[in-house]
Parts: structure tokens; sequence; C-alpha cells
């Protein structure tokens, strides 16, 4: 069952809420903790970091401590709820890595995903055979590596775009990503057939990013972008990086990738042209 919230971003709301009562209290961790009688600052400060899932009863103990009036009370409750989710769709997420279980709870609960790839397909919407390969170079840099594990995660993931209310979903790759290298002609035809049967889906696009096209240069980092129902939790960028991954939800921050999205976007080939290009591709 998909999530409709996301528990990654309610574990980061539901920390700055808290850390936001504890200022107006002009308590400090240390005295906070003592009433409750913790045995040291760290559990609270992960829980207004959005490091940790809450436990409720914690959370419902906090909010006695600063006297939270009752529907300010009843809101936090449903927030720490989603943050703490144990459902069975979360359970489907135990064989997944740390990376992997990030990204799927941020889009699990998200309603609109925005990703940008400079030189392989998004995870999103990769073929089976495409993801092994993918997958199994991973090994190259970490032995530790379960392919058939994260393939199955990567799997689930993917069953967020044929939910029954999917994210709106954009893909901005460039044609570097669309090019076969060295992969088996046979597994990249699977994959641009694959990419074909997504964009038919209509909430999903996908665009095509030319070299040269625009008037600034291509990100060399990928980056993805994510927006939720309810508008108070945290807009979201998530940077990829080779081991690990960073996320962002200050305001300016999130701005800024907006507006190089926005660059992307201007710059990129219309969805009708890239379904064309991808067409002529598979047929070649």
């Amino acid at each position: 069952m998909p999530l409709p919230t996301s528990p990654v971003i309610r574990r980061a709301r539901l920390g700055a809420e808290l850390r936001q009562l504890r200022r107006q209290e002009a308590l400090t961790l240390e005295q906070v903790c003592e009433r409750l009688g913790w045995a040291s600052t760290s559990k609270l400060s992960r829980i207004e970091l959005g490091q940790s899932r809450p436990d409720l009863a914690d959370v419902l103990d906090l909010l006695d401590v600063y006297e939270v009036p009752s529907l300010q009370r009843d809101a936090l409750i449903v927030i720490a709820r989603d943050a703490a989710t144990s459902r069975g769709w979360w359970k489907s997420l135990g064989e997944m890595g740390e990376r992997q279980r990030t990204y799927a709870e941020l889009e699990a609960g998200a309603a609109g995903i925005v990703e940008y790839q400079p030189a392989i397909v998004p995870g999103l919407l990769q073929s089976p055979a495409y993801a092994r390969l993918r997958i199994a170079a991973g090994q190259l840099i970490d032995p530790a590596v379960n392919v058939e594990a994260d393939l199955r995660a990567r799997a689930a993931r993917q069953a967020v775009l044929r939910r029954v209310e999917p994210p709106r979903y954009t893909a901005l790759i460039t044609e570097l990503a669309c090019e076969p290298g060295d992969d088996p002609v046979e597994v990249w035809h699977e994959q641009l057939r694959h990419l074909l049967d997504l964009a038919a889906l209509p909430h999903v696009t996908i665009r095509l990013l030319r070299a040269g096209a625009g008037r600034d240069p291509l990100p060399l980092t990928p980056f993805s972008s994510y927006s939720f129902p309810d508008p108070a939790d945290p807009r979201t960028v998530m940077l990829e990086a080779l081991t690990t991954d960073v996320r962002l939800t200050t305001a300016a921050d999130v701005d800024r990738y907006e507006r190089m999205t926005d660059r992307l976007l201007e710059t990129a080939l219309p969805m009708e042209e890239t379904v064309r290009l991808l067409a002529c591709r598979l047929d070649g």
C-alpha cells in the first residue's frame, strides 16, 4: 500500500515543529531531557533533526512538557504517526539499503518529482536488464552490493509510477544518457522500449537535453526534487554523489535548484520531439 505521506519528510517537519516549541518555552535540550528522565540529549537532538523514527509515546511526552494546545497537539500527533509509520508497505523496504530507502520514502509521498541525470537513465525509468548492469557496476566500488536485493528494491520503488494516484514525474536526461555505450544492444533496445512505454503515461514527462543547446553548461551532478501534497511539508532536493547523497530542505537551497530546473526545461527538447527521437533510435 503506498504511503499518503513521506516518512522522511514528516520526520523533518515534526523535528522542526518540536524544536520551535522547545525554543518558545525557552528550554534547553538538557532541561527537557532532565524533566523527562532521558539519559542524554542525543535522543531529543535526533528527533529534532529528523534523524530517527520517533516513538509516539516520546512525542506525547514532549507535547506535555511544552503544554501544546489541543488543536495543535492533534495535528502534531498525526504528523508523528506518519513519521513513525510501520505499515505493510514499510516492511517491504526491509532489504533496501539506506540510500534507496531514503529515495523510496520521498517518492512514496511526493506529489511531484523532477529528476536530472547527465550520464544514465534515472532509476525510476530503468528496465530490469539495464538496472542490473548499473547495479552490478556498483560492485566495483562496493563489493558488498547485493545485486538481486537492489533489483527487487528498485522494482518496488518503480511501482510508484503505476499506482492509482501517482506523482507527476518529469525526467530531464542528456543525450549521453541515451547512448548505449558498451551495453549489449538487446539491453539498450529493451531500455528504449521501456522509456517509450513510460512516456505514454499521462503523468510522466521525459525530455532530452542536447549538449551545447543552452546558454549555460549542463550541471555535472545528478539531482532530484520533490514537492508534497501538504504545502507545509518542506520541498526537498537530493544531490546524488558517488557514495553519499545530500538532502537539501532550506528554501534558499531548494529555490536555487528550482531555478536551475527551469533553465533546463527551457533548453530541453519538447516531449513530443523527445519521444520521436527515442523511437528513431530504437528503429535504427
